[in-house]
C-alpha cells in the first residue's frame, strides 16, 4: 500500500514536470494539462497552477494555456480555492490566479485571500515588487469593491519603497469615490518629503484635482511642493485645481 501511494506520487509528479515544461511540444503538455485537471486533487491542482509560473517558448500557446487553466480552476468551484492558496503562497506573479480567484470566491472570501498575501507583502523594500503590483491592480478592478474595500488596503502602498508601487496605489485609488479620510492619505503623499518621483507627484495631483478632494489641514503645505512635474496646478478654495 504504502509503495502504490509512493508510485502514485512519483507518477504525479511526472506529469507536473511535464505539464511545466516550457521546452516540449504543446501537445505533450496539453496531454498532462488533462491529467491533471481529471485528477482533481489538491495536489494535482497545484501542479496544474504552475502552469502559470513558466513562460514558453511560442507567445500564443502560452496565453491559450494559462487561460485554460484559469478556465479549468473557475471550473472546478470552491474546491479550487485551497491549491490557489497554497501556490499564491510562493508564486512570483500573481495576475493568473487572482484572475481565478475574483471568478470562485464571493467578494468577503476573495479579500480575505487577498488580506493573507498582502501580510506576506507589507509596504517597504522587496527585491521583487511583481506580487505588490498584481494585488494593486487585481483590489483595483474587482467587481462589486467599494472605497471601504479597497481604501484601507491601498493607501498604505502610497508609500511603498517602489516608485511602480506607489503609482499603482495612487492609480488604483482613483478608481474609487473616497471619503475625506481615505482621500488625506493622497494629500500626505503629495507633500512627503521622501517623495522624489514626479510622475508619483503628478498622479497623485490629477487625482486630487479630479475628484475636487479638499486639502484639509495640510492645504497650506501644498503650495511649496507645486514644482516641476506639478507646476501646473494650484490651490483655490482649498482644494487642488489645474492651471
Amino acid at each position: 500500500m504504502v509503495f502504490g501511494l509512493f508510485d502514485k506520487g512519483k507518477a504525479l509528479q511526472r506529469t507536473i514536470d511535464r505539464a511545466t515544461n516550457k521546452l516540449a511540444q504543446q501537445a505533450d503538455r496539453w496531454g498532462a494539462l488533462e491529467r491533471l485537471k481529471e485528477d482533481g486533487t489538491e495536489e494535482a491542482l497545484v501542479g496544474l497552477c504552475k502552469r502559470w509560473a513558466i513562460t514558453s517558448t511560442v507567445g500564443v500557446q502560452d496565453e491559450q494555456e494559462k487561460a485554460w487553466v484559469v478556465d479549468v480552476m473557475v471550473e472546478k468551484g470552491p474546491v479550487a480555492l485551497a491549491p490557489l492558496r497554497k501556490f499564491m503562497r510562493s508564486a512570483g506573479q500573481l495576475s493568473y490566479p487572482l484572475k481565478a480567484l475574483a471568478q470562485i470566491a464571493k467578494k468577503e472570501k476573495a479579500l480575505e485571500i487577498v488580506d493573507e498575501l498582502l501580510a506576506d507583502e507589507p509596504p517597504g523594500y522587496t527585491r521583487d515588487p511583481e506580487r505588490k503590483l498584481d494585488i494593486i491592480r487585481w483590489l483595483s478592478e474587482l467587481h462589486g469593491a467599494t472605497a471601504d474595500d479597497v481604501a484601507p488596503r491601498l493607501a498604505p502602498y502610497v508609500g511603498d519603497f517602489d516608485e511602480n508601487v506607489r503609482w499603482s496605489a495612487v492609480d488604483g485609488l482613483a478608481h474609487f469615490q473616497l471619503t475625506d479620510a481615505q482621500s488625506a492619505k493622497l494629500v500626505e503623499a503629495l507633500i512627503r518629503p521622501e517623495e522624489e518621483s514626479g510622475r508619483v507627484k503628478r498622479r497623485i495631483a490629477e487625482v486630487l484635482a479630479e475628484k475636487q478632494i479638499p486639502l484639509g489641514a495640510h492645504a497650506d503645505k501644498v503650495p511649496g511642493v507645486l514644482v516641476g512635474p506639478v507646476a501646473g496646478f494650484s490651490v483655490k478654495n482649498g482644494v487642488l485645481v489645474a492651471k
